[in-house]
């Protein structure tokens, strides 16, 4: 298959890179010293599941010299979304799939005024990965897992063949018939794990550690949870406890959320659309959101990086 990962960040361009090495034509969008380092060094994935050197990478900042593709890998900071979809309308063509594996909750609505709702398709990433430097991506988490789907649950032979080549590459990957509470899953887990990282400026193992700062974790996600069934999602509260468990027996104690990396690389956070977009759903919906507005607070003042 033709595919572009939009961008070669450390979430899109993990998935490419073990695309690639399958043996499918990929694509890297990138801008940068990133850019850079690709185009002189190519691309180096460090991982939990074996390393990947791919020497020879076909990398560029305009997607008009890729030209239409199966699939495009989603992958831009939330503020970024109308801007890069109409900087990606030179890969579309009449069957091509665009996959958002974006970390926010409406990335599918908003592509889709840009793209069309027909060519956008919702995903979720589960993985811990970080641009280490220059054309390096260090994966930490033992998951790496995505879930594609169409929010109409039509069938899709071209979602259907990129899911069973990213199989065939050896990815967790499998279609959703679900993918909208898949998203809020993800959601749920992540603003809580972007925010608890983030706000109290550690990994994530002195925090489940301690009895407290662990409870204002689950209360985060009790929130996000909360005004995701205001929305008319069916989530279950059970979910919750899942997640927990998840936390406490599947996640390194060194993760941080890219939100946490991001804070220390003095770079712009993509808070109001995690932690302020549960905010905003609360004010709407009349759920009070205590733990979420702390952080939101703690952050507020880096949220658009340093100058």
């Amino acid at each position: 298959m033709r595919i572009a990962a939009m961008a070669a960040g450390a979430v899109g361009g993990y998935f490419a890179a073990r695309l690639q090495a399958a043996g499918h034509d990929v694509f890297y969008i990138a801008r940068g010293p990133h850019l850079d380092a690709i185009r002189r060094n190519g691309l180096t994935i460090e991982s939990v599941h074996g390393d990947l050197r791919l020497p020879f990478v076909r990398v560029t900042d305009d997607p008009a010299e890729v030209g239409a593709v199966d699939v495009v890998l989603f992958a831009v900071k939330l503020w970024d979304t109308e801007t890069a979809a109409a900087a990606a309308r030179p890969l579309i063509g009449p069957s091509t799939r665009l996959i958002t594996l974006q970390n926010g909750v409406d990335s599918v609505e908003r592509i889709s005024a840009v793209l069309g709702a027909e060519r956008t398709v919702g995903g979720t990433a589960y993985i811990a990965t970080v641009i280490a430097s220059p054309g390096v991506i260090k994966h930490t988490s033992s998951f790496a897992t995505l879930r594609v789907g169409r929010a109409d649950r039509q069938e899709d032979e071209t979602l259907a063949a990129f899911v069973a080549a990213a199989k065939a590459a050896r990815l967790d990957v499998d279609l959703s018939a679900a993918i909208e509470r898949d998203i809020w899953h993800k959601f749920i887990f992540l603003t809580a794990m972007a925010g608890a990282t983030a706000a109290l400026r550690s990994p994530i193992g002195p925090i489940r550690d301690d009895p407290e700062l662990r409870e204002f974790f689950r209360t985060l996600m009790q929130e996000a949870l909360a005004v995701g069934r205001a929305t008319g999602i069916a989530l279950d509260p059970a979910y919750v406890d899942e997640r927990m468990d998840f936390l406490m027996t599947k996640v390194e104690p060194n993760m941080k959320a890219s939100m946490a990396h991001d804070l220390e690389r003095g770079n712009r956070l993509e808070l109001d659309w995690l932690t302020g977009k549960v905010r905003a759903l609360g004010r709407a919906f009349g759920i009070p959101t205590p733990a979420s507005d702390a952080v939101y607070t703690v952050l507020k003042l880096h949220r658009l990086g340093r100058p």
